[in-house]
């Protein structure tokens, strides 16, 4: 952390002239992506269908130019998005702003309490059809989704104005928790229990850094990017929230006055969770989101006025394609997750073997696993996407989840004075377990559909990129 401060620094004393020069600008759009009560929500290994809603869904993007290169980047209050649905809202995002596709960071929070997503029907003149015509309520709501982040990115451009760059790093303690725990018997287990006493340790640590750039803009709203990294599944239920990482936008726009817009990124959060193993005086519910929200937003608000100025300089926009191989399942394994995805749809989970709770949700994941990879070719593409200002800031985004290891890597490697890891961007790809998880138990590496080394392997291409970029 000294090291980038001290880079920081350095940026600025040699680069006033550039960051006063104006030609930087950033602009910001906010638009609603509740869906409508009876939706099926994401998250779980059974249907959820919606019956109200705790807080609305929205939609956030921060738009930003060089003078000659502009880039949106999305924060998507859901779990993410089917990987073809990505295609989907970025092509209506493309046609309507004009924007290429590499400049179109899409990335969502990750709450459990937001809609499943469905491909749009397709035209074979016009691609994805954004017209509810013969399409269920899922669908529907994916268009919703489309047609307004369409409408949010074109609101963003819109909104540019002469911005300046700063950035800072603080601390939210004590609200997340690696969720693998080594047990007595040798094995890992995802979720074992609070007070479990099987249980010997953590897997590791969890990452409890949080980032804040600030767009300030003389006459207008400021603009802070947060980036913090923990899974939202706080509150459970049928009722639509964005949970914390929505509820901690809210929050610290209000302690703001008003004067700022917040747009959250969720970093490396595929290990980690809210559960305190040893108990919390803050039950699980909207109590806890709420909670979590008040820790990060105060942690932002703590950070605030330590954030220093750093060049904003030349923006650039890259995909890169990653190659990995399916984590295939034996014809002995394929044989059984049919059965076993038989008895899960219909309704008779109990009959799968594999204890309560994570254990048995492990052995489902699992059994989809096998079946979603056992036709996929022998290997494919993951995208990481780079969205990177002068050499000051970069979001590297990866398609899925990836574990913590995964943003203090990238974190720590970069060239970048900042570099902020981001999950469930441009795809959806699942976990990314790091190579030690892939022997030990969990529901992490059940669930995989990768071979061991591809989240080592998205971070090195990454940091290759990223130094590229520089």
């Amino acid at each position: 952390m000294q090291i980038k401060n001290v880079l920081a620094a350095i940026v600025v004393s040699v680069g006033l002239t550039t960051l006063c020069a104006g030609e930087f600008k950033a602009g910001f759009a906010r638009i609603d992506i509740t869906p409508p009560v009876g939706v099926p929500l994401a998250g779980y290994y059974h249907r959820r269908v919606s019956d109200g809603v705790l807080d609305p869904l929205y939609a956030r993007c921060l738009a930003i130019s060089d003078g000659d290169t502009r880039a949106l980047v999305f924060s998507l209050d859901n779990l993410h998005l089917a990987n073809e649905a990505y295609d989907d809202v970025r092509a209506a995002i493309s046609r309507k702003t004009g924007l290429p596709l590499e400049a179109i960071f899409l990335a969502c929070t990750h709450t459990h309490t937001g809609p499943v997503s469905r491909v749009l029907k397709k035209s074979a003149s016009r691609g994805a059809v954004l017209s509810p015509e013969g399409a269920d309520v899922t669908q529907t709501s994916t268009m919703m989704i489309a047609e307004r982040c369409a409408e949010a990115g074109a609101q963003a451009l819109s909104d540019l104005a002469p911005a300046k760059v700063m950035i800072g790093r603080g601390e939210a303690k004590g609200i997340s928790f690696v969720r693998r725990y080594r047990m007595k018997d040798g094995t890992v287990r995802t979720n074992p229990g609070v007070g479990n006493p099987n249980i010997v340790c953590a897997t590791g640590e969890p990452d409890e850094q949080l980032q804040l750039v600030r767009f300030v803009r003389e006459g207008n709203k400021e603009i802070a990017l947060v980036n913090f990294q923990c899974h939202p599944d706080t509150i459970g239920g049928n009722k639509i929230s964005a949970d914390w990482p929505g509820l901690s936008c809210g929050y610290l726009e209000a302690a703001m006055s008003g004067s700022v817009h917040v747009i959250f990124v969720n970093g490396a959060q595929g290990d980690t969770n809210s559960t305190n193993i040893k108990g919390d005086i803050v039950k699980r519910g909207y109590e806890r989101a709420n909670h979590m929200a008040r820790t990060v937003a105060g942690a932002a608000l703590a950070t605030w006025g330590r954030c220093v100025p750093v060049e904003a300089g030349r923006i650039s926009a890259r995909i890169v394609g990653v190659k990995a191989e399916p984590n295939k399942g034996t014809e002995e394994e394929i044989k059984t997750a049919r059965e076993y995805v038989k008895l899960h749809k219909a309704g008779r989970t109990s009959e799968i073997p594999g204890g309560v709770g994570m254990s048995r949700t492990a052995v489902i994941a699992k059994a989809y696993r096998v079946l979603h990879t056992k036709n996929m070719p022998d290997e494919v593409e993951l995208p990481v996407s780079i969205i990177s200002i002068g050499k000051s800031v970069a979001l590297c985004g990866f398609p899925g989840e990836p574990f913590t290891w995964m943003g203090t890597e990238v974190k720590a490697r970069s060239p970048f004075c900042m570099t902020i890891p981001a999950c469930c961007v441009n795809k959806s790809c699942g976990y990314f377990p790091v190579k030690s998880a892939y022997t030990s138990g969990g529901y992490e590496n059940a669930t995989t559909r990768y071979k061991a080394g591809t989240a080592e392997r998205l971070v090195e291409e990454a940091l290759k990129e990223l130094r590229a970029v520089q």
